[in-house]
């Protein structure tokens, strides 16, 4: 099951990397004396000259679209989260950035060869049209999508708002497809799409990304359940894939006092080494603190998870985090083009590493796969609480979120113990 996630944990834009195209990359680092590159840069193009030669259909020798090919698959060599992107894709990734886009509102997964709709956002035009979890998208304005990737899928079916697309989706209890038109729309996704009191003096906020507005966001969760009586805070980071560094630091900061270390991350070099300490001129919030992660939650998200259990400010409870703890930096190509590059890890104030290790919880409840989808959907819509018409509408009854409840019980008894005499 492959999901279309965002784990980019910078979003900084460090010069501009002109070089369009392996070969001239590989003579660039030559000519600044690396020999080894040199060779490379010649191999290539004596493969480039063979292919060009030998080829036996020469229609089919597109040089430039062979060296993103080439590019494609050198970045991707060197680890899951470096890798080559063409224009749509690198305005897509700042599309997500800035949680804007325009669309159809639907979340979707790749499942055994067809992107399939998770849940359509609320009150989005997806919404609207009827779509339903588990709708099959065949078709987008008349091509098949069966066997398409994620981000061809959604290529096809993001656009200008205001434009309509056809859509063709197969629904598990219907033979014949469903074709509807639908007008696109600019979807909004909010990072902090819940802040709301659980229990009496314990506040709840999620946030399912670090994007520009989430520190903005979530500071006006906190003031609101603050304004409510809040004396505890759950902050929820499941399946909460990341996003960008600074934001994460932004976020994190009314916990830290003024010139506290809160993470830092380091490169090749010593001099890359850079740490992101608090700039909070307020009184912190210093309240007991639980926070949720699972094996979803990942880059941005365990930056914060790790950072407050690191330095004794927060209680974690469910499964290991995902282990994504390395920063990417996107450069820029000519044509709108750009790579996505690892160029440092981050870590923990004490110095612990996160990369492939994750945030052990201090409290482990594991969730089923299944349970933990069904999870996440109830809160991705707690506008439908009635039991009867949310299961009309996805099919299953509501279920117990066993690591939400543990860590209302913790803060309940946390917070008796504080007020007994």
């Amino acid at each position: 099951m492959l999901k279309r996630i965002l784990t980019l944990s910078t979003g900084m834009l460090v010069g501009s990397f002109l070089a369009m195209g392996l070969l001239y990359f590989a003579e660039t680092v030559g000519i600044l004396g690396d020999r080894e590159a040199g060779q490379a840069s010649r191999y290539y193009r004596q493969v480039m000259e063979l292919v060009q030669e030998r080829y036996v259909d020469p229609d089919q020798v597109q040089p430039a679209e062979m060296t993103r090919a080439a590019l494609r698959g050198m970045l991707h060599s060197l680890d899951p989260h470096s890798g080559f992107l063409r224009a749509a894709d690198y305005e897509h990734l700042r599309e997500d950035l800035d949680s804007k886009f325009g669309g159809i509102g639907i979340q979707i997964e790749y499942r055994d060869g067809y992107v399939v709709v998770i849940a359509p956002i609320a009150d989005s035009p997806g919404e609207r049209a009827g779509i339903l979890r588990g709708d099959r998208v065949l078709a987008v304005d008349g091509k098949s999508m069966v066997g398409k990737s994620i981000n061809e899928v959604v290529d096809r079916m993001r656009g200008l708002p205001g434009t309509a697309v056809e859509v063709t989706f197969g629904r598990a209890e219907q033979e014949d497809p469903i074709e509807v038109s639908i007008v696109r729309e600019i979807i909004k996704v909010e990072s902090v799409p819940e802040a709301v009191m659980l229990k009496p003096g314990i506040g709840y906020v999620r946030i399912t990304q670090f994007s520009e507005p989430t520190a903005g966001e979530t500071a006006a969760a906190f003031q609101q359940l603050q304004a409510e009586g809040m004396r505890g805070l759950i902050i929820d980071v499941r399946n909460n894939p990341g996003g960008l560094l600074q934001v994460a630091a932004d976020v994190l900061e009314p916990f830290f006092p003024a010139g506290e270390l809160m993470v830092y991350t380091e490169g090749r070099r010593p001099v890359d080494r850079e740490e992101y300490r608090s700039s909070f001129r307020g009184p912190t919030w210093d309240l007991p603190i639980v926070v949720l992660i699972n094996s979803g939650s990942a880059s941005a998200a365990e930056i914060l998870a790790g950072a407050l259990k690191d330095t004794n400010r927060a209680w974690i409870v469910g499964e290991q985090s995902f282990g994504k703890g390395s920063v990417q930096t996107l450069l820029p190509l000519r044509e709108g083009e750009a790579i996505r590059l690892t160029t440092a890890r981050y870590y923990t104030p004490s110095g612990a590493i996160i990369h492939e290790v994750g945030v052990t919880p201090d409290m482990e409840i594991v969730m089923s796969p299944e349970d933990d989808l069904n999870v996440a959907l109830q809160r991705n819509r707690p506008d439908l609480n009635d039991p009867v018409e949310f299961e009309q509408r996805f099919g299953f009854a509501p279920v117990e979120d066993g690591q939400l409840a543990a860590a209302i019980a913790h803060l309940q008894k946390v917070l008796s113990e504080e007020a007994a005499p």
